[in-house]
């Protein structure tokens, strides 16, 4: 009885709209090192960690998201969001991997997590990789606050 209490009584964290537990689960893709989906946090205790950092700052975590956008031209990033309006740029460590272009949903990412801020002419190369209009690409004007993480593994699921 106690342990259907604690079973029952048991919260899921969630990732987006997705539960940690169901995301461990899943049969992944392995890219870059090797890394197990044990002892991930959520997406919004990534933001959380996030906001508490200040430019320099450098945490190693493991986190679980869903793919919001990868870069178009060879899968060199990848974007994950934290929040409704909040995301993550994810690179891959001395480009040794990239994701495949058509990647999509739950992903697991390790490596360094750090906030950055991101140039204007960086902002419009990331936008012309995403296929942004022209217009879209000009109306950058000012560098931006980014939260980046470098990925030294991914899990994809498939």
């Amino acid at each position: 009885v106690a342990l259907l209490f604690f079973v029952g009584c048991k919260q899921a964290k969630k990732v987006n709209n997705l539960e940690i537990s169901k995301v461990q689960e899943l049969a992944f893709t392995s890219f870059g090192d090797k890394i197990s989906n044990e002892k991930v946090v959520t997406s919004k205790e990534m933001l959380l960690k996030f906001e508490d950092m200040i430019v320099g700052d450098t945490i190693h975590v493991k986190f679980a998201s869903e793919i919001k956008e990868v870069c178009a031209a060879k899968g060199c990033w990848m974007k994950l969001p934290l929040a409704e309006e909040k995301e993550v740029m994810v690179r891959f460590k001395d480009y040794s991997f990239f994701m495949p272009l058509d990647a999509e949903g739950a992903v697991i990412v390790s490596g360094k997590a750090f906030v950055s801020e991101t140039s204007v002419d960086d902002l419009k190369h990331y936008a012309e990789d995403a296929g942004a209009t022209q217009a879209a690409i000009e109306a950058i004007v000012s560098p931006k606050k980014t939260y980046t993480f470098e990925a030294v593994g991914v899990l994809l699921a498939i």
